[in-house]
């Protein structure tokens, strides 16, 4: 089946964007507009999130085949990407694997390694999911209310909060698909399977409030990606993108424009 996407504009460049864990290319609106004034860009909905297929499987050389099928279905023979945490390692997935699809690639704070479960909050936002009472959800305030218990960030419940859904009968229901997402979420802690090293210019942009990118991983990373550099944006956590989205934007268009 063919991922749920959205064509910002059709001049320049394939540029495609991959969102995270518990997000929807509409998440990504705002920079896929700016970025449309200078790419052909494409915002994705990966399996079981936003408004793509549910399935069973959910692992990142199946969501790595869903984007190329899409490439295809659009009659691109490569493109740029920018994927943050999950979709990056999508996107990298994709470039181990299929490197010839790949022209540049933008890695948003995730390293192409395994994570360990521990303290880990995707775990409490899932439970937090699993727990709200859509029989007694009677509005948005009631679920972010009810969140408060699991998720004591206030963005992080507001973004979990974009998955909330309304039917015609006005009964609330999550958007993604949260029994494929917690089955598999181990798999979604494993580092990409493909090993063929990718050498075309990568970049990773960590946030300086965030651990996903840590110093003692370069080693590895650029084993994978030996044409790789790293940016930091300060004052911003692993939703860098939200916290300094005009920092964001530079980084990205720079080394889109110049990155070799």
């Amino acid at each position: 089946m063919l991922l749920n996407f959205r064509q910002y504009s059709h001049e320049g460049e394939s540029l495609l964007i991959l969102h995270g864990l518990f997000g929807s290319l509409g998440n990504w609106g705002a920079h896929s507009k700016f970025l449309a004034e200078h790419y052909s860009v494409i915002g994705v909905d990966l399996r079981n999130h936003g408004e793509s297929f549910h399935d069973s499987e959910l692992n990142y050389p199946a969501m790595a085949e869903d984007v190329l099928e899409l490439m295809n279905h659009c009659n691109i023979p490569s493109a740029n990407f920018i994927g943050h945490s999950m979709g990056g390692k999508v996107a990298m997935e994709l470039a181990l694997s299929q490197g010839d699809k790949v022209n540049k690639l933008v890695v948003v704070d995730i390293a192409p390694l395994a994570y360990a479960e521990a303290a880990d909050e995707h775990v409490e936002v899932i439970e937090g999911m699993k727990a709200l009472n859509f029989d007694k959800t009677k509005s948005r305030l009631d679920a972010e209310k009810f969140l408060e218990n699991y998720i004591a960030d206030k963005p992080t419940r507001k973004f979990v909060l974009t998955n909330l859904v309304r039917n015609n009968q006005g009964k609330y229901s999550w958007r993604l698909n949260l029994e494929s997402i917690e089955n598999n979420y181990h798999r979604l802690r494993e580092r990409p399977t493909a090993a063929t090293p990718f050498s075309k210019p990568t970049l990773f942009i960590k946030g300086s409030q965030s651990n996903y990118i840590q110093e003692r991983q370069k080693g590895e990373i650029l084993e994978m990606f030996s044409n790789a550099q790293l940016e930091i944006i300060m004052q911003a956590g692993h939703w860098l993108h939200a916290d300094k989205p005009q920092a964001f934007q530079k980084v990205v268009l720079d080394f889109l424009h110049n990155g070799s």
